[in-house]
């Protein structure tokens, strides 16, 4: 779950991290208690990442653009979210952009810190140099020191971004952090160091531990799409996408390389929905009942692998959600892995077809689709 940049930069304060003094706001006449001076930043407050790119920051020299910005923040979309609150900062001269960054390294077995020289909106493009460190114990600001002079002359600048590396180390094991983000990091005249935004993905499976991260779940799933909310609250992950081919998958992984086909076949997946974490007959009929109730999906692909799941059991499974099925939605399936063979048998019983392989299901779904 990511939160918002006001939220993110209260945690960062919480722990050492300087950031600018700003002010949240809810509506554009609020801005007239602003008494810090112009030029100011005027932030739009989403939870989704690119807001730079979307025009989500803009600057203002004075009040009267000021509020023009605001209004025309709070009147926008950013990935499908329109911002209720608005941050106002001070629109500070820097003398250069760094990054700086910690995430969850599964190849480290714990955590990795991540630092570019250049930061800002294409950070993206750099590779930035990584140090896999794992537990938080195995951190050793000498190795990173080591790293940093590769790249780095400024003796004084690196053992800042060391100090702070440290620091966000120890905000990321204190709230169950998936990924931090600090771009940019602004490096002002005087050398100091200076958060400039905050991104910060918390982990939700951790959110037992941590109640205002829970209560912050708990909101942001009452705003998701009915359909999105419900498959939550039925242990399946569900993100909306709005195109014509819904997906019942059993694996993240398996699940993007089905999206990635059907948009290479010149569609769009209505859904990435992965049933791995609750792959029970109730887990599958809740798929298919709520991708049946949405208008705009025409399809239905179910691309399941099995590793440790036995497909002739769940073509069994399949078999009996289509008997019960009321939509006359077409279904195509591309199941494979254990026991393929006995669940090609079991659906044919069943009047069903398995297709040879996942292209092939895809194609017949796309035929299907542009039918008029």
């Amino acid at each position: 779950m990511m939160i918002t940049e006001h939220k993110g930069k209260l945690l960062l304060g919480t722990h050492g991290i300087a950031v600018p003094h700003g002010s949240l706001i809810r509506e554009p006449n609020q801005l007239r208690s602003w008494r810090n001076g112009f030029p100011i930043a005027v932030k739009a407050q989403v939870s989704s990442g690119g807001r730079g790119r979307a025009g989500g920051v803009l600057r203002a020299a004075n009040m009267e653009e000021a509020e023009a910005a605001a209004q025309r923040l709070f009147e926008n979309d950013f990935s499908g979210e329109r911002p209720q609150t608005l941050l106002v900062e001070p629109w500070l001269d820097h003398a250069r952009e760094i990054y700086l960054g910690i995430t969850v390294d599964g190849m480290a077995g714990g955590y990795a810190m991540l630092y570019a020289p250049a930061g800002g909106v294409e950070v993206e493009q750099q590779a930035p140099l990584e140090y896999p460190f794992g537990a938080p114990r195995n951190f050793k600001a000498h190795g990173f020191r080591r790293l940093l002079a590769d790249i780095e002359q400024d003796c004084a600048l690196r053992e800042r971004v060391v100090a702070l590396a440290r620091r966000l180390l120890f905000l990321a094991t204190a709230i169950d952090a998936i990924t931090i983000e600090i771009n940019p990091l602004a490096v002002m005249p005087d050398g100091k160091l200076l958060a400039l935004d905050a991104k910060i993905v918390l982990d939700e499976a951790a959110a037992f531990r941590h109640a205002e991260t829970s209560d912050e779940l708990e909101r942001a799933r009452k705003k998701e799409r009915p359909a999105v909310a419900k498959a939550l609250a039925g242990n399946l992950m569900m993100v909306w996408l709005g195109g014509e081919v819904g997906l019942v998958s059993g694996g993240a992984g398996m699940t993007m390389a089905a999206m990635d086909l059907i948009a290479d076949a010149g569609l769009k997946p209505a859904c990435f929905l992965d049933c791995s974490s609750n792959p029970t007959p109730a887990g599958y009929q809740l798929a298919f009942k709520l991708l049946d109730a949405e208008p705009e999906v025409r399809a239905i692909l179910v691309s399941i692998f099995g590793g440790g799941t036995h497909m002739d059991r769940v073509a069994r499974v399949m078999g009996d959600i289509m008997k019960k099925r009321r939509s006359r939605k077409p279904v195509f399936f591309r199941m494979n892995g254990t026991g393929r063979d006995k669940a090609d048998a079991v659906m044919r019983e069943a009047g069903l077809y398995n297709y040879p392989t996942l292209e092939s299901a895809i194609d017949a779904a796309v035929a299907e689709v542009r039918t008029p």
